[in-house]
């Protein structure tokens, strides 16, 4: 007798429907598992035959065949162990089944003594099971976080016992303590603008950038505040949508990184170390795991001392920042991440940090300034929207004049401004001006002939891009969203050109 359970395997961030095929056949005891299995399902073996005879479960000394459906799919992990177990004692007339086994998904980790530990990518196990219709099973331990989804039925069950006695149709007991721990949204432990003393310059560029979604770019000397105004920009960006949200807790649910099962409202903040790998970046391995660009999905990521990261792995940002996504290629195959972030850099002006500084002269050589400054090519540059010139603050003068504008005094007129966004791209596909292309830039970023020729002699002089061009639009569409002005007026298109200061070289 031929068993068939449903489980899924994770491709990349969506669950895909595998069947878990499990035949008894009379001969030399022997157990396989086909269908491409990995080392941890081909471990299954093992942990089943143990689970079944410390339950109590009687382990068939036949010739047990499994195949995992369709066999051309890499199987990963140990969430087949519980779907493993059931086709056996289904096959064996072990047990018999009251429910109608099709319309479930089982899916866990067996323990040695049958109690199901708790799996990872349980957020696209729900998406499938409510896509598909059925009944998803899973351990106890996983019901918070896939409770997430709604519409969907969920079964928690702490061991392989008690999912047994619910196959057979008895009445389980459901624990539900675990709604008893409050579901709390996630609080940034971001600072706050008002705490940042001068920089109004520097603050204005993140106030368009949280409104418009742009990357922006920080140059200037150790100790203006760059570090700290990156990571107080959290404090005026917005809470994302409910599909947002899923999305992002959706990437922290396949690779582990999910706290609590709790939906993750709050943008992420991503800051890794300058050592960091190109595969560590944009994902790989053996088993292509998403990399820091798609963690930082919906969300930010910031690479402080800019120059320091390696050139291959600054270089590999090209395509997340120009298309919001990122394609992993490996000899086992190919995986498409989403990688929408918003980029936020920081840069000394050469490697001492005191080139053009008024208070300490710089130490560097002619060729220690062009080295790093060719870290950072034509095509970063340009696929940057902002790019904000921080000065040395002096501190006497700042002493006695009190504290800034407040993050949540930013946060509402940022919030405006992407309502105005959400409100003008109701009917496409993109959330902020940031993300709009050449169509939407010629139909919602009109301006004068007079105004467009002055841009484009502008353009020139500073040797832009049709690129940097075009991002000029979008920075001076958000500007004028920032105060409401249905037309982009020459006042915003000044603005926005005065964000592109890298290109014409004026730092240094």
């Amino acid at each position: 007798m031929v068993a068939i359970i449903h489980s899924c395997e994770i491709l990349g961030i969506e669950a895909i429907p595998v069947n878990v095929e499990v035949d008894i056949s009379q001969g030399l005891p022997k157990f396989s598992i086909v269908g491409l299995p990995d080392t941890i399902v081909n471990e299954a073996k093992e942990r089943v035959r143990v689970a079944l005879k410390n339950s109590g479960l009687k382990f068939p000394m036949k010739r047990i065949a499994v195949n995992l459906s369709p066999a051309h799919l890499k199987k990963l992990g140990s969430r087949y162990d519980l779907a493993i177990a059931i086709g056996i004692l289904i096959s064996s007339e072990v047990i018999k089944s009251k429910i109608n086994l099709d319309d479930y998904i089982f899916m866990g980790e067996l323990s040695l003594e049958g109690n199901l530990n708790h799996i990872n990518g349980i957020l696209p196990q729900a998406i499938l099971a409510r896509k598909l219709k059925k009944t998803l099973v899973i351990p106890w331990s996983c019901l918070h976080e896939a409770e997430i989804i709604k519409d969907v039925k969920i079964i928690g069950v702490k061991n392989l016992i008690e999912t047994l006695d619910y196959i057979k149709g008895e009445e389980i007991e459901i624990d539900e303590s675990y709604k008893l721990k409050k579901k709390e949204i996630r609080k940034n432990t971001s600072g706050d603008f008002k705490d940042i003393l001068g920089q109004q310059f520097t603050k204005r560029g993140f106030e368009i950038a949280a409104a418009g979604f742009h990357n922006i770019l920080m140059a200037g000397p150790p100790g203006s505040g760059k570090t700290l105004m990156a990571k107080s920009f959290p404090s005026i960006l917005p809470e994302m949508t409910e599909d947002e949200s899923i999305e992002v807790t959706n990437i922290y649910s396949i690779t582990g990184l999910l706290e609590d099962g709790q939906l993750i409202r709050e943008r992420v903040f991503r800051s890794p170390h300058s050592s960091i790998s190109d595969i560590a970046m944009v994902g790989g391995t053996s088993n292509l795991r998403p990399g820091e660009v798609t963690l930082a999905h919906n969300g930010v990521l910031f690479l402080d001392e800019l120059p320091e990261f390696r050139k291959s792995v600054l270089e590999m940002l090209r395509t997340p920042l120009s298309n919001g996504n990122i394609t992993i290629s490996r000899s086992n195959g190919t995986m498409t991440y989403p990688a929408k972030f918003l980029f936020i850099g920081a840069t000394n002006p050469c490697p001492c940090g005191y080139l053009g500084d008024k208070s300490k002269e710089c130490s560097c050589n002619e060729y220690q300034i062009r080295k790093y400054r060719n870290k950072l090519s034509g095509p970063i540059l340009d696929r940057i929207d902002l790019h904000v010139e921080v000065s040395r603050v002096n501190i006497k003068k700042l002493q006695n004049s009190g504290k800034g504008e407040s993050s949540d005094d930013i946060r509402k007129r940022v919030k405006k401004a992407i309502g105005i966004q959400q409100n003008r791209f109701k009917n496409i596909s993109i959330n902020f001006n940031s993300q709009m292309g050449i169509k939407e830039i010629d139909e919602f970023c009109k301006i004068s002939p007079e105004l467009r020729n002055t841009l484009n002699t502008l353009c020139e002089k500073m040797g832009l891009s049709l690129r940097a061009y075009h991002k000029i639009f979008k920075v001076a569409r958000t500007i004028a969203d920032l105060v409401t002005s249905k037309n982009i007026s020459k006042e915003h298109i000044y603005e926005a050109v005065s964000y592109r200061f890298l290109d014409k070289n004026s730092l240094y």
